[in-house]
This record gives C-alpha cells, structure tokens and sequence, in this order.
C-alpha cells in the first residue's frame, strides 16, 4: 500500500476544504437554524411530540442525514470530476498508484469534510433543543458509514458526469427527494398503511431510521436491517468503482 501516495491525494483535497472554512461552516449553521425555524416553529407548533420525543428533537436525526448525504455526494462528485475535467487525472491513472489508493485518497477526504459538516449541524441543533443520545458509539458509527458510503457513490457519479449539469442531476433530483421521503422529518409509523408499506422500498428509510434509532432509542425498521442496508450500499459502491477502473470505463479515452 502507497500510503504516500494516499496522503498526497487527501491533503490535497483537504486543503481546497480548508481554503473556504469558513463558508463551509457558516453554511450549515445557517441552513439548520433555518430548518428549525420553518419545521421546528411552524410544523412543530402543530405537531407536539412524536413518539414521546420533541418534534424539534425528532428532526435532527434527519437534518443531519439530509446534510452528511448532500455534502459526501458533492464533495466526492467534484473532486474526481475537476481532474476528468481538466485532464490531469491522466497522470494520476500513469502513477504508481492503484485503484484502491486513490478511492482512498479521495473518499477519504470526501468523507472526513462530510463528516466534519454533520459535527457541525449537531452542535448546532444542541442549541435550539434538548438533545439526548442514547447511543453515542452507534451514531458516530452510523455518521462514519453514511459518509464513506455515499462518499463511494459521489466518487462514481463524479466519473460518470461528462458536464456539470449532470454532476448534480442525481444528488438533486433523486437524493435529496429520496431523504425527504425516506421519513428525515417524520416517522414511517405515521403515514396510511399502503404508504408504510411503499416507504419501505426507499433505501434511505433505513438509514435515516437506524441513526435515529441512535439518538432516540426509536427505529421504524429493525436496526439490523438499517446495518445491512448501509453496509450492503457500501460494498456495492466499492464493486462498482472496482469494474470502473477494471474496464477504464469513462477515465480513458
């Protein structure tokens, strides 16, 4: 393993986070507290508690999913887009290098920004509600997993994206309704039946599902199902980008 090599590749994208620290830290802070505003003061006015947890306590949970998701996906998008995209990621590929070393260069990088982003939003939230966590050990673990795992899949997308426009096609178009769906500001047990069930086959359900199940001690799947689904995700993310620099398909002309 060319841990040099790893390092090389993380600092670098690293230091384009910490080029703009500042922004990447006010924007979340700014982004929940607004999220506590519309949902916290508006819908939480109507809705008191939710399964016998505070409706402005229920959502974090999900406002952290929402933000660690967006933020991976971006960051990972991006950083192996912008090499692609200016040609430099040609001499990346001739470096004694493998796959797997710059995946975690990358992903690593795209993750610790993410994860770094989720920190934020949660010490932020600590401020407009009472929050306890139950099990401290399995958020951090379920933060860490949503992070690498969509990192993967925003490393993928980032290849597969030929313009900028569809860099961002599947993050806003399918990811960010898929959380909204997936119960980030609500709990599955209060939809109709048929909807309960139709629920269940997003894949996001799961996730937002176990990390709450963290917080509160409350999960509308079982938590083993929640791990299987992040770790399933993961290993396939990881089979996908193997195939990917296997085949060369969209790094090599």
């Amino acid at each position: 393993m060319n841990w040099r090599a790893v390092a090389a590749i993380y600092r670098f994208e690293m230091a384009r986070f910490f080029r703009t620290l500042f922004q990447s830290f006010i924007s979340p802070v700014i982004s929940t507290s607004l999220y506590f505003v519309v949902f916290g003061a508006a819908i939480g006015s109507r809705i008191d508690q939710v399964e016998g947890v505070s409706y402005g306590a229920f959502i974090v949970p999900g406002l952290i999913m929402l933000s660690v998701m967006t933020q991976a996906l971006s960051n990972a998008s991006f950083g192996i887009y912008f090499p692609k995209f200016v040609g430099t990621i040609y001499e990346l590929l001739s470096a004694p290098v493998n796959f797997l070393e710059i995946v975690m260069g990358y992903v690593g990088a795209a993750a610790t920004k993410a994860l770094f982003i989720g920190l934020v939003i949660l010490a932020t939230s600590a401020l407009f509600v009472d929050l306890t966590i139950l099990h401290p050990v399995a958020m951090l673990a379920f933060m860490v997993l949503t992070c690498l795992s969509f990192s993967l899949f925003g490393f993928i997308i980032g290849i597969w994206a030929k313009n900028f426009e569809q860099l961002q096609l599947i993050p806003m178009l399918v990811v960010t309704p898929l959380v909204f769906l997936g119960g980030a500001f609500y709990s599955i047990s209060m939809l109709p039946g048929a909807w309960q069930t139709v629920a269940l086959f997003n894949p996001v359900v799961y996730l937002i599902s176990g990390f709450r199940w963290a917080f509160f001690g409350l999960a509308d799947v079982p938590v083993g199902l929640s791990l299987l689904a992040i770790f399933g995700f993961f290993l396939l993310c990881l089979a996908v980008i193997w195939w990917i620099f296997r085949t060369g398909w969209r790094i090599r002309s």
